[in-house]
């Protein structure tokens, strides 16, 4: 028990820790905190990790798989008045039903197969999650999104072609990169498309990410330490 109730209050910390630092380059940046809204990364995490950092005041958590989020999401849900769920990882068009109507934003729109499947179940569902189109600023093989060459002729089918309202966009700088850069380009397109949201920044560099004009930050392990070990 008192292993437990060690973890809880460090969980607390981190967030007031994570908290303070996005106060800060908030200050640094001239910007007003609040227009920074803190992503917490639960996922890997179960309930009885959340459950602190619910209790310590956060609202907003993010999952990167539909199925995980399934499994753990609705109790919490139905016991906390006024948490947002937001879906940060990929997401496959099968999945498309079950992402829009858990999910109070979707930060992963990259490809037209996922935007013809959410335009179809928000139609349904009369739902109208947040939707982030996510850049692939690196161009990685590896990695999901639109190409920044791509980005403003996929926007613009968005909404001409499958009546999707985009309201951000969100990237995942590449690991051995500075993410500056990548962040500016985030922006750059956003700007130029009139989108005002941007998801960017984790937990290493998500300071930077404010600067550059992040409106959300997504934030894991500072907040609930190092991730438990994949059951594969």
């Amino acid at each position: 028990m008192a292993a437990a109730m060690t973890v809880d209050v460090d969980r607390s910390v981190g967030l007031a820790r994570v908290r303070a630092e996005i106060a800060r380059a908030c200050r640094d940046a001239g910007r007003d905190p609040p227009s920074v809204t803190l992503v917490a990364v639960s996922k890997t995490f179960g309930p009885e990790a959340i459950e602190p950092v619910i209790a310590a005041g956060q609202r907003v958590f993010g999952e990167n798989r539909v199925q995980e989020a399934k499994a753990k999401w609705p109790p919490l849900l139905a016991k906390h008045a006024g948490l947002s769920l937001h879906l940060i990882g990929p997401l496959q068009s099968n999945k498309a039903k079950e992402a829009v109507a858990m999910f109070d934003a979707i930060h992963s729109v990259d490809r037209p197969s996922l935007c013809e499947a959410l335009a179809k179940e928000i139609a349904k569902q009369g739902r109208q999650p947040l939707l982030f189109v996510e850049i692939n600023t690196g161009a990685e093989p590896q990695k999901a999104g639109v190409l920044p060459q791509d980005a403003d002729d996929f926007l613009r089918k968005c909404g001409e072609t499958y009546g999707l309202t985009i309201s951000g966009l969100m990237c995942i700088p590449p690991f051995a990169e500075a993410p500056a850069p990548h962040f500016a380009l985030t922006a750059k397109i956003a700007h130029r498309n009139g989108l005002q949201l941007l998801s960017m920044g984790m937990s290493a560099d998500f300071t930077i990410a404010i600067v550059l004009g992040a409106t959300h930050v997504r934030v894991g392990s500072a907040i609930f330490g190092e991730r438990p070990q994949s059951r594969k």
